[in-house]
Formats: C-alpha cells, sequence, structure tokens
C-alpha cells in the first residue's frame, strides 16, 4: 500500500468538437443574448403586464442619499418597534400577567419573573435612554401567588363549563387483526 491518499485525475475544460473553444466560455458568450431572448419571450406573452407600481414615480429618489434607506424600510415594512429600556420595560410589566397566564409550571413562572426582574435592575444601572425609569422589579412570591390563584380561577370556570358533546362516530364493523390460518 502506499501512503498517499487516491488522487482524482485532473479534469481538463470540456471543448466544443466545432469550434475548439470550452463550453463553459461559449456558454457565458452566449449568456446576455439567452437572457434578452427570454425577455422578449416574456413581454411577448404579457408577463410584465399590470405590474405593481408601473407608470408610477419610485418613491424615495430625492436630492439627497440615505445611507440607513434599507433599515427604514425594513422597519416600517416589518412594523418594528424599538423602544427606549425604559418604555420597553414598562410594557412588558403590562404584558407580564398575561404572559404568564399562558405558562402551565410554576418554575418557568419564576423563571420568568426573576429574568424581568434582572432586566429591571439592568436598566437601572445603565445611563437613561429616555424618560425616566419607573418600572420596579416584582416581588417573585407575590406574582407566583397571584398566578397561582388565576390559574385557580381558570381550572374551576373551566370545570364547570358543560363540555361539547361528542360527534357520533360510525361504527365500521370490527376485523380481527389475527387470522388463524387453516
Amino acid at each position: 500500500m502506499t501512503d498517499q491518499p487516491d488522487r482524482q485525475p485532473e479534469r481538463l475544460p470540456e471543448k466544443d468538437e466545432r469550434t475548439g473553444r470550452s463550453a463553459a466560455a461559449a456558454r457565458m458568450h452566449h449568456q446576455a443574448s439567452w437572457v434578452d431572448q427570454q425577455i422578449r419571450v416574456a413581454m411577448a406573452k404579457g408577463e410584465f403586464d399590470n405590474l405593481p407600481g408601473a407608470g408610477k414615480p419610485i418613491t424615495d429618489l430625492g436630492p439627497t442619499h440615505d445611507p440607513d434607506w434599507w433599515l427604514k424600510k425594513l422597519v416600517e415594512r416589518e412594523h418594528i418597534a424599538v423602544l427606549p429600556a425604559s418604555l420597553q420595560l414598562r410594557k412588558d410589566d403590562a404584558e407580564l400577567d398575561a404572559l404568564l397566564d399562558r405558562l402551565n409550571v410554576e418554575a418557568e413562572v419564576r423563571r420568568e419573573v426573576e429574568e424581568f426582574n434582572a432586566r429591571v435592575i439592568a436598566a437601572r444601572y445603565r445611563p437613561p435612554e429616555g424618560p425616566p425609569l419607573i418600572t420596579m422589579p416584582r416581588d417573585v412570591d407575590a406574582t407566583v401567588a397571584g398566578w397561582r390563584q388565576r390559574r385557580t380561577a381558570r381550572l374551576a370556570a373551566h370545570r364547570t363549563t358543560p363540555a361539547p358533546a361528542p360527534a357520533p362516530a360510525a361504527e365500521s364493523p370490527k376485523r380481527r387483526w389475527f387470522r388463524r390460518s387453516r
């Protein structure tokens, strides 16, 4: 055995039999004409008729160039809201109970409240970016107790509502899954 790994033979470029030129070079040479032909065929079929924005001026073409135009368009298109930390924490505080009510395990509820408290405390040590931070950390035990009460009330309300009657299923004859061969 030899110590050298198997080597693949060098691959030579394909040659066009008629011209002797490389086939890849010939494809590249004719690519522009092929694209133009595809566009002419599509125009003949009417695939470019009634496109949105046809005949309208291009928006946001002004005398100045904004290098962040794409970022502004992304924020507008995706409805991204970037709030200062103090406002984001106010919003998260208002939505925290609804978030906790979607959780079913007390350990997850505690983790979410502790994570919220850590963000509030971290925001207190940063310089203010906007309005003053008025959101306070939550008492974990009191928040978990409130979650437990709301959960108990939801479960009790769920038990008292009558369950919908199941739809009658069409009974099929029972088939034997095992047949004895004779």
